[in-house]
């Protein structure tokens, strides 16, 4: 008799994900090229691979729930959307600039098919996690007809090109408008791949029967984004920054991750076509009304030419209302108006997504600028918990030289004050901040950071600071 399977079977599987979805997340994590960084492990433009998540933070993360709206740009978000991006590129082809020994190995554990099944497991998961919140509150058609979602696109683009993301002149006017500069055109490199990986992955569904001209007008985006590669290339090497995939991913925004993560989503998930499209429309108008906004800022910051951004037309309202027809063409007649109202999900999803980023970046940016603002705050606080005998939640961290903490977002507010010892705070490619004994510094909640030990041993303490608080010492 042939001898009985120990395997478990994948009724049992999804079964013990059901129970507790948060195991499959803790088991994918553990891959080695997903552990946390080192102090050499800021930047990783020749391993497109090395991707730290901070495994050990899913101990008390719980990803079973939809996470809600208000809760998009805290801890769980920011790790979940890493973890979503990676499941996503396992199933591309990456190649690092050259061959070397730690993207071989990391290359390897990447693309495993152990690391794929895991990710197949942990995608539902996280897909619900960091986009169920899509259903909730959202305002539907009052009609699910093509003229009324032409309409609403039409009127959508007019305010895009009126009112340009606040990021882009946030940047532009920073004192250190460099570094602002730099870490705008990173967020970019964030997004714009993934989405246009996106639109060629929804080039290769079947549709030509149903929509004969579907095909090749994704073709065509995806072909213009290939074409204009040397540009795009170009432009990070002017910025003295490289385009290799993943390079800054320490510093990729939750925001910026899930803007391509969105359209990855949507184009990967075979019933979810139309709502692509909607997504994907929205990406062409966003990107085409922020394209010479965004050049000029870049130009001005870093007197960088950025000919990529001058390869995108701009579009007029018509001819926004006009990819409606295009890309939903007879599926409405032979599909019904479902097709219709999904188009308009995507579309507006896909529009939230975009101003959550724009908000985020925003408030990045200018915390980035004002650190020596937020030290000041930070000696006003410590000072008010001392002289009034105020107690709040603490956190102490003992550390030893060269342990690094991976980029990461707080879900609070808090103080960084050092007792003892040195340490480098980051929270930008283009600077480090040292930080020494008696040194103090406010961390908002949800801005990203990250730091390493200089000396033998650094002792610092995280209080939790209140809401309230904040505000008496934080101006707007």
């Amino acid at each position: 008799m042939p001898e009985k399977s120990t395997t478990p079977t994948i009724t049992a599987l999804l079964d013990e994900l059901a129970a507790d979805p948060n195991a499959v997340l803790k088991a994918y994590a553990a891959n080695t090229a997903f552990r946390a960084a080192t102090a050499e492990e800021l930047t990783n433009p020749d391993n497109p691979f090395r991707r730290p998540v901070r495994p050990a933070d899913l101990a008390w993360l719980d990803y079973a729930p939809v996470l809600p709206e208000e809760r998009q740009l805290l801890l769980s978000g920011l790790l979940g959307h890493r973890m979503l991006r990676n499941v996503y590129d396992a199933e591309n082809a990456l190649l690092p600039p050259r061959a070397n020994d730690p993207a071989g190995v990391d290359g390897a554990r990447f693309h495993s098919p152990e690391n794929r099944l895991l990710g197949a497991l942990a995608r539902p998961v996280l897909e619900n996690h960091l986009f169920g919140y899509l259903d909730e509150g959202r305002e539907e058609l009052a009609e699910p007809t093509v003229d009324a979602v032409k309409s609403l696109v039409r009127e959508y683009s007019e305010r895009r090109a009126a009112e340009p993301h606040a990021a882009f002149a946030t940047a532009a006017g920073r004192k250190d408008a460099q570094s602002a500069a730099t870490f705008l055109l990173i967020q970019t490199g964030v997004f714009l791949p993934a989405s246009h990986s996106a639109v060629g992955r929804a080039a290769l569904a079947e549709t030509a029967l149903a929509h004969p001209g579907l095909k090749s007008a994704l073709g065509d985006i995806w072909r213009a984004w290939a074409l204009a590669a040397p540009e795009y290339h170009a432009m990070f090497q002017g910025a003295g920054l490289t385009s290799s995939p993943a390079a800054y991913w320490q510093f990729s925004l939750g925001t910026s991750l899930a803007r391509g993560n969105h359209l990855l989503h949507l184009a990967l998930a075979g019933d979810r076509l139309p709502e692509f499209l909607g997504a994907a429309t929205h990406f062409l108008i966003d990107l085409a009304a922020s394209a010479a906004p965004l050049r000029d800022a870049l130009r001005q910051s870093l007197d960088l030419r950025a000919a990529y951004f001058g390869t995108i037309e701009p579009l007029t309202p018509d001819e926004a209302a006009a990819l409606v027809d295009t890309f939903l063409g007879p599926l409405p007649e032979r599909f019904g108006p479902g097709v219709v109202a999904a188009f308009h999900r995507g579309f507006t999803d896909a529009a939230r997504i975009a101003g959550r980023w724009d908000r985020d970046l925003t408030e990045q940016l200018v915390w980035a600028d004002r650190i020596e603002d937020y030290k000041t705050a930070a000696e006003g606080i410590q000072h008010k918990l001392v002289t009034e005998k105020i107690t709040v939640d603490l956190d102490t961290f003992v550390e030893s030289h060269e342990e690094t903490s991976t980029t990461h977002v707080h879900d609070e507010h808090r103080l960084v004050m050092v007792e003892s010892g040195q340490m480098h705070f980051w929270n930008n490619v283009t600077h480090r901040i040292a930080l020494s004994e008696g040194d103090k510094l406010l961390i908002p909640t949800s801005r990203l950071h990250g730091s390493v030990v200089l000396s033998g041993t650094c002792v610092y303490h995280q209080p939790i600071i209140p809401e309230e608080m904040f505000r008496e010492f934080v101006a707007d």
